[in-house]
């Protein structure tokens, strides 16, 4: 059986920090030097595939929980549903004399199914989304789009990313490249679940502080390695300090400075990885990131506690 590939994601504690854009940019990067499997884990809003020129392969229905239905022929309009629901998604119907079910109130926990005496409900299983394998000049990547009011996104971002990771231990991959959901949520602790190196990308805003606190957090209890970049360091240079000086307390390698640029959207409009769009100052920072981030993934190195971008 092939080794199992090392597996790389990237996190913010919010959106809007640039994650995609770096993720974008370390797969142009990396695929010069190891072979790649690409997961957008941000099954809510994914949008890597907007700077990676993605070819669709194929798609499948995402499905998840259930959905209760009246059948109006076999109620007798006993009210046994009514009573057992909850969150008030059974109402009677309109000509008064059977109940239906809200699709968009019902929670699926399936009580007004077992109270039902003449078995007139039924549980579906309705698509909550799509997923998508795709082809990119970098490696496949494996996307989804949860439909809105979707429950289990958590379950969606597993399955992303396990596809990912069957894909590369298929092809004999190096490198699993994930783009992280937002936030320390559920759908975070499922994509971090495996992983051998979480990048944090941060702001230097006092909510950006805040937010990476929480999210180093949360990998350092699931026991992942961190490392912290710092996009548009250069807007504030007291957070950037601040966020350096927290770096430096909890032992994490801060890997680089990424001054702003509006090139970046410059970048993200012609649909490009921001390495492959330009040679600016802020593609070298990032090239110099992921010459850092191999060696500590593919080299095995242990560079905590040291400011390497110093």
């Amino acid at each position: 059986m092939a080794d199992d590939p090392r597996q790389l994601i990237v996190l913010s504690g919010k959106g809007g920090t640039g994650k995609t854009t770096v993720t974008a940019a370390l797969a142009h990067l990396a695929a010069d030097e190891v072979s790649l499997s690409i997961a957008d884990a941000d099954v809510d809003a994914a949008n890597l595939e907007l700077v990676l020129d993605v070819q669709q392969v194929a798609s499948h229905e995402f499905t998840s929980g259930y959905l209760a239905e009246i059948d109006p022929e076999r109620c007798i309009s006993c009210g046994q549903c009514y009573d057992a629901c909850r969150f008030e998604a059974v109402t009677p119907g309109e000509d008064g004399t059977s109940y239906r079910v809200s699709p968009s109130a019902c929670e699926g926990c399936a009580a007004c199914f077992h109270r039902c005496p003449t078995e007139a409900i039924t549980l579906l299983t309705p698509p909550n989304g799509l997923w998508y394998e795709s082809s990119t000049r970098f490696g496949p990547l494996f996307h989804a789009h949860l439909f809105a009011g979707g429950e289990n996104s958590g379950k969606l971002v597993t399955l992303v990313k396990q596809q990912a990771r069957l894909r590369a231990l298929d092809d004999g991959l190096d490198l699993v490249l994930v783009d992280g959901p937002p936030g320390i949520g559920c759908p975070v602790i499922s994509a971090v679940s495996g992983a051998n190196l979480a990048l944090m990308v941060v702001e230097p805003t006092l909510s950006g502080a805040h937010d990476l606190s929480r999210v180093v957090g949360l990998v350092d209890h699931f026991g992942v390695p961190s490392a912290v970049l710092i996009n548009k360091a250069d807007l504030s240079h007291a957070r950037t300090g601040e966020i350096s000086d927290f770096c430096d307390t909890r032992g994490i390698p801060l890997v680089g400075r990424i001054p702003f640029d509006t090139i970046v959207t410059e970048a993200m409009v012609a649909g490009l990885p921001v390495t492959e769009f330009t040679d600016a100052p802020v593609s070298q920072v990032l090239v110099d990131t992921w010459g850092i981030i191999r060696e500590m993934l593919m080299g095995g190195a242990d560079d905590r506690g040291k400011d390497r971008a110093s």
